[in-house]
């Protein structure tokens, strides 16, 4: 399953929402990723994350694979949408 958002908070995916997005990723047994510029990553890595230099208004496509994936899509649609505030 995957769904493309686009960063809507002004500081991006930096420290405390890349943060929030592996703590909520690391909840779920499915595997998630985070594709943006071509480039996709581990979702449940902070490193990964923050190395993909994301700002506002960049797009990025969650891709989430396993037996929550249902329920982990939703959480992060709902964490993303809400500027990663918790």
């Amino acid at each position: 399953m995957e769904k493309t958002f686009r960063i809507l908070n002004e500081e991006g995916l930096h420290a405390r929402p890349a943060g929030a997005f592996v703590k909520l990723a690391n909840e779920f047994k499915s595997k998630v990723e985070v594709r943006a510029n071509g480039i996709t990553k581990n979702g449940k890595s902070i490193m990964a994350l923050m190395s993909l230099g994301l700002t506002m208004n960049h797009e990025i496509t969650i891709i989430v694979t396993g037996e929550d994936e249902s329920e982990a899509m939703i959480k992060i649609e709902d964490l993303i949408e809400n500027k990663f505030k918790i």
